[in-house]
């Protein structure tokens, strides 16, 4: 398992990191949306945001949450049309192991 991205911030403020998993938890936990679509728009940005691991980790929350693989590529659809080609791109790259 990779390291945690936040360690280095974990070390020099614990009180931070802590806000933000309860921010996280709170964004997303079912409610009019099921968490896992949540999960899947936040993969689709941080696609978007050029963001490897991010989108890495999203998927595999979503898929966790219960997200297909099609489910996945479906997202990452929206945020091609929406945004252009370098999403899949970054998806390509982040997905590599995870929904093959």
């Amino acid at each position: 398992m990779p390291e945690n991205p936040l360690s280095t911030v974990l070390a020099i403020d614990p009180k931070l990191v802590e806000n933000l998993k309860s921010t996280d938890a709170w964004a997303f936990a079912d409610g009019a949306l099921p968490a896992k679509v949540k999960l899947l728009m936040a993969m689709a940005f941080d696609a978007e945001h050029g963001a490897i691991g991010g989108v890495r980790a999203l998927a595999q929350r979503a898929m966790a949450a219960g997200a297909t693989k099609e489910e996945i590529a479906e997202a990452l659809r929206v945020a091609y049309v929406m945004c252009g080609v370098g999403p899949v791109y970054i998806g390509s790259q982040a997905l590599a192991g995870v929904v093959t």
